[in-house]
Parts: C-alpha cells; sequence; structure tokens
C-alpha cells in the first residue's frame, strides 16, 4: 500500500496532513510513504526529515498517480479551486482522506463518486470514544481557540490582566465568550490564563460546569434549551424566533465586554447571526469581536470572512477563517496524529478494509463504489439513502 502525502494548494494553507515523525508508524504497518517534494516546508518540516523517517519524495503528478491512499488537510470539496485539478487526477479504487466538505460541497463530492474513488471525510468522525484520538475537527477547534485570544489581546487597546501598579489598578478585561464547544473552551482557558474576567453562553445547559470549572461564568439566559444538543454533542440549530429571543437577552452581556469571541456552529448549515448590529453599536469604542463562524457566515451580523470590519461606533469585528494555519508546525501535528490513527484503524493486513459494520468507518465513508454511501449527505442531496 502507497500512502500519498500533497502538498496543500488552498491558498494561504501552511499546515501538511503527515508529518515525518508519524511515518514510522505507516511503514510498520506495512504502507510505503510518498510525498510530495516540499509538502511540508510552511509547517517546518523539510523533505530530509522525511526521508530519514523512511519515506520518499517525488513530484505531484507522480504522487497522486502511485498513490493508493491520498492524505490531505484539505480535500477536494474544502479546496474548491484547486482541489478540481486533483479529483481530475483521480482514478477508481483510490482512497482519499481529509478534510472535504461534504455537506456542503455536493459537486465536488459528485465528481469524486464519478471518478470511482473513496473518500472518507475528517470531519465526520463519530464523536465517540474510540474515535477521540481520530478527531480533527476537535483538535484544530483547539488551536482556533486559543489564537482567537491572541488575536484579541493584541488588537485590544487595553491588557488582559488586572494589575497593581505605581500608577494605579488596571482593571481586567471583560470576554464573552459564545459558545463553549471546544474551540470555546479553549477559548476561555486561555483568557483566564491571560488573566481576563470571563463569561460564556451556550444553549447546552450540560456543558455548565466544564464554564465554571475553568474560571468563567456561565451566562443563563430564560431559553427553552430542551433539545439543544444533537446525539453526537453539537449544538444543533434552533428557529429564528429562539434566536431573535437569544440575542435581546445577550445584548446587555455583549455590551458591557471587551471582546466577544463567537464560536457558534451548527455542521452543514449556515451559522446563526448572535450579535446584530445594533448589538455591536452598544459596546464600546475599542472593543473587539472576534467571529470564528466567519467561514459559515458569522455569528456577528457584520463579520466578513478574512476582513476586518469597523463598526460606526469604533468595534473591530475579525472574520479569520484559518487560524490553525496560522500555527503549522502544532497544527500539523496533531492533525498527523488524527489522520494516522483513522488510517491504521482502516487497515487490516497491509490494506485498507471497507468494514461499514464499524461506526467510525460507516461514518465518514463519503463515496465508494461509484456512489455517494453516505446516508446523511445523500439525504441532503436528495437521493435516496442507501443505508437504513
Amino acid at each position: 500500500m502507497i500512502v500519498g502525502v500533497l502538498r496543500e494548494t488552498f491558498p494561504g494553507e501552511r499546515r501538511v496532513a503527515l508529518i515525518p515523525g508519524v511515518v514510522p508508524a505507516l511503514v510498520k504497518a506495512g504502507a510505503e510513504v510518498l510525498l510530495e517534494a516540499g509538502a511540508g516546508v510552511e509547517a517546518g518540516f523539510p523533505d530530509s526529515e522525511y526521508e530519514g523517517k523512511g519515506a520518499q519524495t517525488a513530484e505531484r503528478a507522480e504522487v497522486c498517480s502511485r498513490a493508493d491512499v491520498l492524505l490531505m488537510v484539505r480535500a477536494p470539496g474544502a479546496n474548491p479551486a484547486a482541489g478540481a485539478r486533483d479529483i481530475a487526477a483521480l482514478r477508481k479504487g483510490q482512497i482519499v482522506v481529509g478534510f472535504s466538505e461534504p455537506l456542503t460541497a455536493d459537486a465536488a463530492t459528485r465528481e469524486i463518486a464519478a471518478r470511482g474513488a473513496s473518500l472518507f471525510a475528517m470531519e465526520l468522525i463519530p464523536r465517540i470514544t474510540r474515535a477521540q484520538s481520530m478527531d480533527a475537527l476537535s483538535s484544530m477547534a483547539t488551536i482556533a481557540g486559543y489564537k482567537a485570544v491572541l488575536l484579541a489581546a493584541t488588537e485590544l487597546p487595553r491588557m488582559f490582566p488586572m494589575m497593581m501598579t505605581a500608577a494605579g489598578t488596571v482593571a481586567p478585561a471583560r470576554v464573552f465568550v459564545i459558545g463553549a464547544g471546544v474551540a470555546g473552551l479553549q477559548a476561555i482557558a486561555s483568557s483566564r490564563r491571560l488573566g481576563a474576567k470571563v463569561e460564556a453562553f451556550d444553549v447546552r445547559l450540560a456543558v455548565r460546569e466544564q464554564v465554571e470549572s475553568l474560571g468563567a461564568k456561565f451566562v443563563e439566559l430564560p431559553l427553552e434549551t430542551a433539545g439543544a444538543e444533537d446525539k453526537g454533542g453539537y449544538a444543533k440549530a434552533q428557529d429564528e424566533t429562539f434566536y431573535r429571543r437569544q440575542r435581546e437577552l445577550m445584548a446587555r452581556t455583549v455590551a458591557a465586554s471587551d471582546v466577544v469571541i463567537t464560536t457558534a456552529v451548527v455542521p452543514g448549515k449556515k451559522a446563526p447571526v448572535l450579535i446584530p448590529a445594533d448589538a455591536v453599536a452598544g459596546m464600546a469604542r475599542g472593543s473587539v469581536i472576534i467571529d470564528l463562524a466567519a467561514e459559515r457566515g458569522g455569528n456577528c451580523e457584520l463579520t466578513k470572512p478574512d476582513q476586518t470590519v469597523i463598526s460606526a461606533g469604533g468595534v473591530r469585528i475579525f472574520g479569520p477563517t484559518n487560524l490553525p494555519s496560522t500555527v503549522p508546525y502544532h497544527a500539523s501535528q496533531m492533525y498527523a496524529k488524527n489522520i494516522t490513527t483513522f488510517l491504521l484503524h482502516l487497515v487490516k493486513e497491509g490494506a485498507v478494509r471497507f468494514n461499514l459494520d464499524d461506526e467510525i468507518t460507516r461514518e465518514t465513508l463519503v463515496t465508494h463504489g461509484g456512489e455517494v454511501v453516505h446516508a446523511r449527505v445523500r439525504e441532503l442531496m436528495g437521493a435516496a439513502t442507501l443505508r437504513p
């Protein structure tokens, strides 16, 4: 089995799917690792380090033609422009593993199926105990939450911690985190480490204990939140009446905050707008909003992906869409561990086995045998479900 690793072609993407340290595990499992020359350079891993661990390097065309399994960070679907060339190079029976936006990238998914390739989507790893070490979404969310706080601390015209100085007392910054998933919890922890006073809100009341264990105050709003969490642990989409009431109730906390970090996303759907323009108008001049839902449209009404918007009242709204790529060394290290563990889970006797009785395999396999086989993806496409 030849495992190929391609250099990422999405604009600004600096991560790499494998790092040198995981190559021996694949070699031990009977795989040959073939790396596109320079694939890891942006992340801090030169070709010589891969070769020292037993990998070979080659040009992109050779990797694509020889590899039985292609490992990527952004597979076609999550790389709309350049990914089209990768789809054209796929052959029947080839396996692709990476982030691929299967719930929204219909055209790319259909094209991969038409090529006869099998696609495994890393964002579909089920949130079960057995799959924790494969959960790349959580790994990248951890980094995003951390970097969001650093970005806020850099841009805020005041310091985060309380300080007792000869010139008087400096009050701590007030940080409000909306959404207490992996990114939100990391944002809370990082803000607290910098000395900020932190409040947080989530529609899932079950996370209150986690929020408070990190030293933040849980903002409890009088909302009906029964059924706000799906079986995978993600927040479920609510109706517009719910979101309107939520916006009204949160406006006071938003206005009193120096920094607001939003992380509320629903897989496969547009992000809910939780901070309308009038709520931004209530914030003090110089306040900062870091919208981690920008790629899905944003939780703030004024957010623009990958841009900095300055409101009429002097509030700066940042919409970063790929913070993990700004920490490519450790982001690649974490992702490589996730994807390698996942691949080794699939491999039996030197080859990938499609055991659809296994929940991890079944829930991540999107295309196989010329068909889109994932039940939820087929449903979103309007196709009949192959499996009950």
